[in-house]
């Protein structure tokens, strides 16, 4: 009799305790929100203790807000639910013709399979298996297959004016080099024009330089840029250099071609003689197989998610529009499967939004308590994706996005969360472990800011920490 009066004084002194606890985090929260940055900006938190399996705070949860890049969530949660850690993204190298005295008599056809990651590097891959086999000349075209996705080069309702900015990748299952080219800018003597130079070096894009080098103690004024009003590959620079070099990257137009010509000179460089025409067209059917490369979608959801790639992104989403509909995918194929997924997640899709993979558009809108029942589900139900997701996810202080947030505070390398901004958006969802242990899903959209994302951003840091301290 006395233990189970003594269990029932414990549990008492528990629950009054939690209580207690949570009611100075509501406190303290209701206290940040009070702030005269919130009179203009809108914030939806939703907190849940996962380990106890308790609501710790609820504000504006069910608002319908812009998630950003916290849509990446959804995405690469749905990719681990249907496609699978081990799903492989496939770029297939072919021939027709016959190899004769070291030349190919045909074709040769690149069929890609929407690899986000594929760079140069892996160019050079193809090339060498074309080697192997003995091929010195190809007398024939070089074709890319890009059948996989619909010709839908942007997302619904991303910005023109974003162009030609990395954030903004033309989309193609042809990708290299994240679609985008490196302009690396060196001063030279001062009133000269500077040094430019191109990674990779290629043919595919034009330099129009006007920028000179100027002395150190005359301000920075370079611009590099692309023809973008006109869709051109020539890279823009202007302005003028103060220091000794730096460095900046744009998007290109057409990347499936920029990733033929590469392929071809990247086949010159090692010899093999390949003056034939870039073009497109489906693989035949009496094609032969020569070689595969792949990548498995754990290791692109790291990159994915802790540096927030857009192209990552919208790559996954056709690559799960491509595994359960018909070809061409598009991005409301990929969207059918995230909808699924809120379904098991016991949420109703048509409540929200969804127009991307990324985030990059406007015009989605979700809820903080559809970011929570994601993470729910996931710590729940799957518990062996749960760990890779988590993992996906930049840690504060340490790495992808959140690398140079929290340091010095118990958030640091203690929350586990995806960022997420647009123009007057700036959003946060993860996982923190608190003072007690337990575990903690949290969910923080803040909106309609104007030239002030410090103190979104400074709110979202504070309640962190708080979650950290948490007992």
């Amino acid at each position: 009799m006395r233990i189970k009066y003594l269990l029932l004084i414990f549990l008492l002194n528990y629950h009054f305790a939690f209580s207690r606890n949570e009611e100075l985090l509501k406190l303290n929260i209701d206290k940040l929100l009070s702030d005269n940055f919130f009179e203009t900006t809108l914030a939806a938190v939703d907190i849940y203790d996962l380990t106890a399996q308790q609501i710790l705070y609820q504000k504006n949860n069910k608002m319908l807000l812009h998630p950003a890049s916290n849509m990446k969530i959804l995405t690469t949660a749905a990719a681990l639910l249907f496609l699978g850690p081990d799903y492989k993204f496939q770029t297939k190298l072919y021939y027709t013709g016959e190899i004769v005295n070291q030349t190919l008599y045909g074709d040769l056809y690149i069929k890609g399979g929407c690899d986000p990651d594929f760079t140069s590097q892996d160019i050079d891959s193809l090339v060498y298996a074309i080697n192997s086999v003995g091929i010195k000349e190809i007398s024939g075209n070089i074709y890319g297959d890009v059948s996989m996705i619909d010709s839908l080069f942007w997302g619904s309702g991303w910005m023109w004016d974003d162009d030609p900015s990395t954030d903004e990748p033309y989309l193609t299952a042809l990708n290299i080099n994240d679609n985008a080219i490196s302009v690396l800018a060196e001063r030279t003597n001062p009133g000269k024009l500077i040094k430019v130079s191109i990674l990779p070096e290629t043919k595919y894009v034009q330099i129009d330089n006007k920028a000179i080098s100027v002395d150190s103690g005359i301000s920075n004024t370079l611009k590099v840029t692309r023809d973008w009003l006109y869709r051109k590959n020539t890279i823009i620079i202007k302005g003028a250099l103060n220091r000794e070099k730096e460095l900046n990257r744009v998007n290109v137009f057409k990347p499936e071609l920029y990733f033929l010509t590469l392929f071809q000179e990247s086949l010159n460089k090692l010899g093999i003689k390949s003056e034939g025409e870039k073009s497109f067209s489906s693989v035949p059917s009496f094609a032969v197989p020569l070689y595969t490369f792949e990548r498995t979608f754990d290791s692109v959801i790291v990159n994915l998610n802790k540096t927030s790639d857009n192209l990552s992104a919208e790559m996954t989403l056709r690559a799960l529009g491509a595994k359960y509909n018909k070809l061409p995918s598009t991005a409301e194929d990929g969207i059918k499967m995230i909808d699924s997924m809120i379904v098991l997640a016991g949420l109703d899709p048509t409540v929200y939004r969804l127009v991307d993979g990324s985030g990059v558009s406007h015009y989605n809108l979700i809820s903080a308590e559809l970011l929570i029942g994601i993470l729910k589900y996931f710590y729940y139900q799957h518990p062996e994706l749960y760990e890779i997701l988590y993992n996906s996810f930049p840690a504060a202080g340490v790495d992808g996005t959140l690398r140079n947030r929290m340091k010095s505070t118990k958030a640091e390398k203690n929350v586990h969360a995806k960022t997420g901004t647009l123009s007057g958006v700036s959003c946060l969802s993860g996982y923190v472990t608190a003072a007690n242990g337990n575990q903690i899903a949290f969910s923080i959209l803040i909106q309609n800011h104007v030239r002030n994302t410090a103190a979104a951003v400074a709110f979202q840091n504070e309640v962190c920490r708080l979650l950290a301290e948490y007992r």
